[in-house]
């Protein structure tokens, strides 16, 4: 029963163990499905589930007969339509990161816009290339398809290069869109919660330096190899650094220039970003004015710039992978489909929050992997989400992928009609556009401090995670930062927090003796925790926690006494002890004998209960024992291990678990486990953890309640701290804490006031 009174509460109830309360409220058996079980009901057929799971695979069946034309469409198309004039610009430039040509980038752009259009389940985010992804794909790119094949450089080579250079890309591709269907597939969305925002934001900033290191051949025009391999920025610098006096100056001044104005316009959009109809199209104007200027002042011509020049018109025909580049990426495949399914993700639920709707990662897995696939057949590169194109889509009023469509058919109107407007425009121009969009990025170096004050863990993971990706590249840095946060993960949880409790304020509320100074700690009892699961990485250590927190060894003890009572036994064969009313007194000199000689190789004996049953006296272990005879003092009774942080106990550390419960037993302590989780206890008896020793009517609901079976037990009575008055039947108690809380118990003939 629960009273409230004001601000504070009464509660009567019995002091119940687990077995108790189980015995007197009924519990319902539950029926719980096992793996056979799952099984057929996810393969189970019928009317009602075959439209679930059409509803479920194309998501856009549920969502566009629902689609208000009336209000959104205005809104789609405006966004549709500012989204598109971004995704051109960065299609173009990010393919300079995949070292393509700039026109598959268009590729890249169009397709997974259309698969996504039909399979995916955010309305916000803007499907198309993301840096990161293009950097991971131009590393494959590199080491397969080096820049020093180009030989002589003629005309003839570059084009050859390019072909296979456009062939690995598309490949790698199509490989990690594999790895995505696979893994939609087959129900694995859960994996992104493997990659932490530390060691997303650590790798992404990574990234972007290696983005800013790649871009500067192209803003410097200087012949810079690729260097995909550990170590690959500080080469790549070095033949920066060393080809430094052969820098183009007009390309030098042109990417300082549009990376300035890029800049300030980008500030001026966001800060004042709640007064702005919609923020303004720096990018196009930026790209509009350098092709009319370069064509006009003949650029290429007075000052040698490199230029996009003319892009294919049209769509070329759809292409296989090539079986032999897959063979020698699988590895890439899989990182980038991760990375760009962990990108998309973080993103996508974000705008989901914001708007309130839900999304699927399995079906974001299976979007962004065909996407993928059809990208690579139609020679584009991976795909995912920009964050700046996402923002601009949400921030001028998209509503759905209506506004995908709309941005898919602008890049359309490029590639097949105006896309030779943007062939006078420098290669140096679009790396300052993709540099352009890394502030976001770089701006992450903020979150280090951030992280030291909050959680160093995190903060570690971050600067391992960054150092990683930039100096041994991106997939084996990916790799490596995983590794390392597993470990981090392993270490938290072999090393868990074990703390001594006590009652505090004299309620029914356990804490950290070492927090407060109002406590009180029952006599002979201690009361220890354990903050984290207990397997077989960490049993040890929450073994000698525990006994660093008794004091004593309980093994050690229990060997001494054994020793004991075998010469005690000798003694009293001997006669140089005799038995008095006042105890054991000792009638020889001499008594001392080597611990060898009393072990006569029987030490296995040691470690059993001690049996005093053929001895003609009670010993008392904490009273004077004879000369000769020493045995460590103990000097608590009871223990109460607090597991409600406990959230599983492997059969590993079950069975080392139950030896030392054993052995505090086998010298008189009793052992009490509070807070167990449902379906503990089954578990262990189900493993044969109970014994003559080890039995279940140790669990207790709460610590409270082992508290109060300890004391009552022991003669509380006795006690300076407590003080029991007759009262009520045979099991109730009421408690008056200092801060108003009483509780009361209903069967033990006793009020309890601490």
């Amino acid at each position: 029963m629960v009273e409230p009174v004001g601000n504070h509460y009464v509660v009567a109830r019995r002091v119940y163990s687990e077995n108790s309360f189980d015995e007197e409220h009924e519990k319902l058996h539950r029926y719980h499905k096992n793996f056979w079980d799952h099984l057929k009901l996810y393969f189970r057929c019928s009317p009602q589930r075959i439209k679930k799971v059409a509803l479920h695979m194309f998501p856009v069946v549920s969502w566009l007969p629902a689609y208000r034309f009336r209000e959104w469409i205005l809104s789609d198309i405006v966004s549709g339509i500012n989204t598109g004039l971004v995704a051109v610009l960065q299609g173009l430039a990010f393919a300079l990161l995949v070292n393509v040509p700039p026109g598959y980038g268009l590729y890249a752009v169009f397709f997974p816009i259309l698969v996504y259009f039909i399979f995916g389940t955010s309305r916000h985010i803007s499907v198309g290339p993301f840096p990161v992804l293009s950097l991971m794909v131009g590393g494959v790119v590199t080491r397969l398809v080096p820049d020093d094949a180009a030989g002589n450089g003629t005309a003839t080579n570059t084009s050859a290069i390019d072909e296979q250079r456009v062939m690995v890309a598309a490949s790698v591709t199509f490989l990690s869109g594999i790895f995505q269907l696979l893994l939609g597939l087959l129900q694995f969305g859960f994996i992104v919660i493997y990659l932490s925002h530390s060691l997303i934001s650590g790798f992404t900033t990574a990234a972007a330096i290696h983005v800013l290191v790649s871009q500067l051949k192209f803003m410097l025009q200087l012949p810079v190899p690729g260097f995909n391999k550990p170590f690959g920025i500080i080469y790549t610098l070095e033949s920066v650094f060393s080809q430094i006096t052969d820098t183009n100056i007009a390309d030098l001044v042109t990417s300082l220039l549009v990376l300035f104005i890029v800049f300030v316009v980008k500030e001026i959009n966001d800060r004042y970003k709640a007064k702005l109809p919609a923020p303004i199209p720096i990018e196009l104007i930026v790209t509009v004015l350098a092709a009319l200027i370069s064509h006009f002042a003949k650029l290429e011509e007075k000052f040698k710039v490199a230029v996009v020049g003319k892009l294919e018109e049209g769509f070329q025909a759809p292409v296989a992978p090539d079986a032999g580049i897959i063979q020698k990426c699988v590895g890439d495949g899989i990182s980038i489909a991760i990375v760009g399914f962990a990108v998309a993700f973080s993103v996508a639920k974000v705008y989901s929050i914001k708007h309130d709707y839900p999304i699927d990662g399995n079906q974001e897995l299976i979007a962004f992997g065909l996407g993928n696939i059809l990208g690579g057949s139609f020679k584009g590169f991976a795909s995912s989400t920009a964050l700046s194109r996402s923002g601009v889509q949400e921030s001028t009023g998209g509503k759905t992928q209506i506004a995908g469509i709309i941005s898919a058919i602008i890049v359309l109107i490029v590639i097949l009609a105006i896309g030779f407007l943007l062939a006078p425009l420098q290669k140096s121009v679009l790396a300052s556009l993709a540099l352009g969009n890394l502030k976001g990025m770089l701006m992450q170096f903020r979150e280090v401090g951030v992280l030291w004050r909050k959680d160093k863990y995190d903060c570690v993971i971050w600067v391992v995670t960054f150092l990683a990706a930039v100096f041994l590249g991106l997939d084996i840095g990916l790799a490596t930062a995983v590794a390392f946060e597993l470990l981090t993960v392993v270490i938290r949880s072999q090393i868990p927090s074990c703390t001594t409790l006590a009652n505090v304020g004299r309620s029914n509320i356990y804490r950290n003796r070492k927090d407060y100074t109002d406590i009180y700690e029952p006599e002979g009892v201690k009361i220890f925790k354990c903050s984290s699961p207990i397997f077989f990485a960490n049993i040890e250590f929450f073994k000698e926690k525990l006994i660093s927190a008794v004091g004593f060894n309980p093994l050690r003890v229990l060997r001494k006494r054994n020793k004991a009572l075998r010469k005690i036994r000798k003694m009293l064969k001997k006669g140089e002890l005799q038995v008095t009313p006042k105890g054991l007194i000792c009638m020889a000199h001499n008594t001392q004998e080597s611990d060898d000689e009393l072990d006569n190789n029987r030490m296995e004996e040691l470690d059993e209960p001690t049996d005093t049953t053929d001895l003609p006296i009670q010993i008392n272990w904490d009273a004077e024992l004879p000369p000769g005879i020493v045995v460590p003092r103990v000097d608590i009774h009871s223990i109460v291990l607090d597991f409600s942080a406990v959230s599983f106990l492997d059969f590993s550390a079950m069975r080392v678990l139950q030896k030392t419960l054993k052995e505090f037993v086998r010298i008189d302590i009793d052992i009490y486990i509070a807070g167990a989780h449902e379906g503990f206890l089954e578990k262990l008896e189900r493993c044969a953890f109970f014994d003559e020793e080890i039995k279940p009517s140790m669990f207790f609901l709460t610590i409270h309640d082992a508290v109060l079976h300890i004391l009552l037990k022991k003669d509380i009575a006795s006690s300076p701290k407590l003080k029991l008055a007759e009262k009520g039947s045979s099991n109730d108690y009421v408690i008056t804490t200092s801060n108003g809380l009483r509780s009361r118990e209903s069967t033990i003939p006793a009020e309890t006031k601490f």
